[in-house]
């Protein structure tokens, strides 16, 4: 059981050793060769984090359009390879092949870099994700607040992708997407305090840690009564971070067409799409880290328990998609503002003065 729970970490160890023994034989000083291989595997670890993105967002679409199917009575995809699995990668090849179309008095430089700034935070966000015991690309110990500020990019991105597009239509949608992500960003980080006092770190993985106990079940979910409202507070502040229905108003296809991304096409829309997968993933991953115990469970490997959390919280997001009907602007606000706000604020003094009983009774 210990070479399953620690595969991926003995894999890092044998492959930073061979990479030693072959740069031993080109000759360079120590401290060259140590740094030879640091850059090798950072790239490499970049590129595993890449490729682990790609194929999640690539089982996270076709995951999404056969729950949809399935609550509204329907089949969803199911030509393309056995059981639809390779309508994703037709959908790849397609927004690969497609015109892309910018226009005539559009900010071309400011059009290209939009949907690019939208995409990189999420990528950026996953260096400080522990994926399982010692499978994290850097332990920061701000990793939280790490999360936070990278995350707040991607509202620059949309709202560029509205300015730059010369439309108004696009324009009103960056606005709209410039007021909710900012509003629901206030009760979202408030309530990540609450699990900061908990855990007594700002580091991730060390809040993890702090949910070891129970075999691995001990989860700042259950830290009654403050767990739960955190967790509520947190994943529909993230739902609306991320533009998901019923919070997808900076969109919102029925009165702006596709909002900021209405004048994109090609591989740049596919940005978006792919940008949105990522932020929600990421969202999932983050909440599984700070109120599911992370990889700590019991039996299975790690990695298996993490990647089993994302997904339980990705299909609730999509549950709740395919249940509530979109908000309207005055309500989306009022509800971040005169609700979740009022709510984590409480929350925090809460478990300021529960924090000792909770110890007591070793629920954290």
């Amino acid at each position: 059981m210990d070479i399953l729970n620690d595969l991926f970490v003995n894999a890092q160890i044998w492959l930073t050793d061979a990479l030693r023994a072959l740069v031993a034989g080109f000759g360079l000083a120590q401290d060259a060769e140590a740094a030879l291989v640091a850059v090798v595997m950072t790239l490499l670890s970049i590129f595993a984090i890449l490729l682990f993105m790609v194929l999640m967002v690539l089982i996270l679409i076709w995951l999404e359009r056969k729950v949809v199917a399935r609550i509204q009575d329907r089949l969803g995809p199911n030509r393309v390879g056995p059981w639809g699995l390779l309508q994703p990668v037709a959908d790849t090849i397609k927004m690969f092949t497609k015109e892309d179309i910018v226009p005539a008095n559009a900010d071309r430089l400011i059009h290209t870099l939009a949907p690019i700034i939208v995409m990189v935070p999420a990528v950026l966000a996953f260096a400080v994700v522990p994926f399982g015991r010692g499978m994290q690309a850097i332990d920061l110990n701000i990793g939280i607040l790490y999360v936070v500020a990278v995350g707040s990019i991607g509202t620059i991105g949309i709202f560029l992708a509205g300015y730059g597009s010369n439309n108004k239509f696009s324009l009103i949608g960056g606005m709209r997407a410039v007021a909710q992500m900012v509003s629901y960003e206030v009760p979202q980080v408030l309530t990540i305090v609450a699990v900061v006092l908990m855990a007594g770190s700002l580091s991730l993985n060390r809040i993890v840690e702090a949910q070891s106990g129970w075999g691995g079940l001990r989860w700042f979910l259950f830290a009654f009564p403050v767990g739960p409202i955190a967790f509520v507070v947190y994943y529909l502040s993230g739902l609306a971070e991320v533009n998901r229905t019923p919070f997808d108003l900076p969109e919102g296809e029925s009165e702006l067409v596709a909002g900021h991304h209405t004048e994109y096409s090609g591989m740049k829309w596919g940005l978006f799409y792919l940008g949105e997968y990522f932020n929600f993933f990421v969202m999932c991953s983050i909440g599984a880290t700070l109120f599911l115990g992370g990889w700590n469970g019991p039996l299975l490997p790690p990695y298996v328990w993490f990647i089993v959390k994302v997904y339980a919280l990705i299909v609730l997001g999509m549950w709740i998609r395919m249940t509530w009907p979109r908000f309207r602007v005055d309500q989306l606000m009022g509800f971040a503002w005169k609700v979740l706000v009022p709510i984590a604020l409480v929350n925090i003094v809460l478990t300021s003065l529960a924090l000792p009983v909770l110890k007591t009774i070793g629920l954290i």
